[in-house]
């Protein structure tokens, strides 16, 4: 009885989940502006409207040009500061560190707006840069969470025979720890890439005139014959999810094939 209502429970669990992207292709096909059952026939015009929206596509193009840079640099940063944190005993290291890790506590509305006052006092114009900068800081301590997980699991013997064989600490380094990590450098750009890419607030609040992908959508929730299109938008962006998502599961097998190191699970 007992297993029957686990399962019960997790089939609806599931479905609450999943369902929300089921429904995003099939009324993205549908040939209707109203979003309700029954369907009215198939048709790909809303994909076709997608393509030829000029400022669908430039927010499309900004939010990329973000998402990439902000997780770039926030692995980036990620990679000092848990290499850092995992490796060296310094005075000040719990307080730096949570200082780092403060975003993550933070309501995203009061970083946006610090940000926003301090951007306008220091006189710097609001832009994609600078929402590139916010999502920078908002990346960056899931980057941090995750790259300090992959550094501290590291044996420390291997770092040491390296330095015993020659190798310097910039070599040891490339050659030794780099690749043990990959797996969590790239668990960090997808997490980061993810989070940039469907952020909100930051770019609401510093984005100026420039438009990002969820500030372009949430204008165009007002006019009910644009939805349509920002389902079969959803749908693109649910299959490239599931793409980034193989791809990364991909490099992780890689990198464990090449460090010898046993494979208890990945991405998918």
């Amino acid at each position: 009885m007992r297993g029957s209502g686990l399962r019960v429970y997790t089939l609806l669990y599931l479905a609450f989940l999943y369902a929300p992207i089921i429904l995003l292709p099939i009324f993205a096909f549908n040939n209707a502006t109203v979003i309700a059952f029954p369907l009215q026939g198939f048709t790909t015009n809303w994909f076709v409207q997608m393509a030829e929206n000029p400022t669908l596509r430039q927010a499309l193009l900004n939010s990329l040009l973000i998402a990439v840079s902000a997780s770039v640099l926030a692995t980036c940063l990620g990679i000092f500061a848990a290499r850092a944190s995992t490796r060296f005993d310094f005075r000040g290291k719990g307080p730096v560190m949570g200082l780092i890790m403060l975003p993550l506590v933070l309501p995203e509305i009061i970083v946006a707006v610090s940000l926003l006052v301090v951007l306008l006092a220091a006189g710097v114009g609001l832009s994609i840069f600078t929402v590139i900068l916010g999502h920078t800081l908002i990346c960056m301590p899931y980057a941090v969470a995750i790259l300090s997980t992959a550094f501290s699991s590291l044996d420390k013997s291997l770092e040491e025979a390296a330095y015993d064989l020659g190798e310097t600490k910039w070599s040891a380094f490339r050659l030794v720890i780099l690749p043990l990590v990959m797996p969590g450098i790239v668990s960090a750009l997808l997490m980061s890439f993810t989070i940039s890419l469907d952020e909100f607030i930051i770019a609401f609040f510093l984005a100026g005139n420039q438009p990002t992908l969820p500030t372009y959508i949430f204008s165009q929730l007002r006019f009910p014959k644009s939805i349509p299109m920002i389902m079969a938008l959803g749908t693109l962006l649910v299959l490239m999810s599931i793409l980034l998502l193989t791809l990364a599961e991909y490099f992780r097998r890689r990198g464990v094939a090449r460090t010898g190191q046993t494979d208890t699970g990945g991405f998918i």
